[in-house]
């Protein structure tokens, strides 16, 4: 292991301290239970290969977390959707097939929303979903449109890195060097292998220290 790229990797990057000064109503970037919840948060699935693995190791630990799905993945993979919702975790909307939402009218960007909310509305029975922009791509008219109508971007506190290709062995050491705290929403993907096996080592240790796990609030 290179301990000089592990020491330069942070999943708290400066991004995520600016968010932090924004009015909790705005952008959600910390869970609201006790100083020792976590909140897992996946997103991009449900993935045919990945998904149930993950739910297997969530149960196995008893964690509940939030899935941030994407539309046209639901579509194609409805009964994994049936499985996340009986296992109890939460849905969230993560636009209908993740375009860059900077290239998007406020208009197409509103459409990518409310088409997903439909298609998990049939799942869950909620009308609107917790919302997070794809690649964290948070538009100022869109941001404006959500404040207006009191619904707060979901986003999170804490980058699990589990996206750049880099190793779990990596990732699990960047995550022990700089742990999480209280109230963080930990950000990963379930479109992989990477925050299965990160998560295996991890939820143990974090549960020895005294975490508990939470799902976030499945109203957007």
């Amino acid at each position: 292991m290179n301990a000089t790229a592990v020491a330069t990797m942070t999943p708290r990057p400066r991004r995520l301290h600016l968010l932090r000064w924004l009015p909790g109503a705005w952008v959600t970037t910390a869970g609201p239970g006790g100083r020792k919840a976590l909140y897992l948060s996946f997103d991009d699935g449900p993935h045919p290969e990945h998904t149930l693995p993950l739910l297997d190791l969530l149960a196995r630990h008893g964690v509940q977390a939030t899935f941030f799905l994407v539309g046209n993945q639901v579509e194609r993979h409805p009964v994994l959707v049936e499985h996340i919702v009986a296992a109890g975790h939460t849905l969230g909307n993560h636009s209908y097939d993740h375009p860059r939402f900077e290239r998007l009218s406020l208009h197409q960007q509103l459409e990518q929303i409310d088409r997903t909310d439909a298609l998990l509305e049939r799942f869950d029975s909620r009308a609107r979903h917790p919302f997070r922009p794809p690649r964290g791509v948070l538009p100022l008219p869109l941001l404006a449109h959500f404040v207006r109508h009191r619904r707060p971007i979901a986003y999170w506190s804490y980058d699990s890195l589990d996206y750049g290709h880099h190793p779990a062995p990596w990732l699990i050491e960047v995550a022990r060097r700089h742990p999480p705290r209280g109230r963080d929403i930990i950000l990963m993907h379930d479109d992989s292998t990477t925050s299965r096996q990160m998560l295996a080592t991890l939820i143990p240790e974090w549960m020895a220290e005294g975490f508990t796990f939470a799902a976030m609030d499945g109203h957007g």
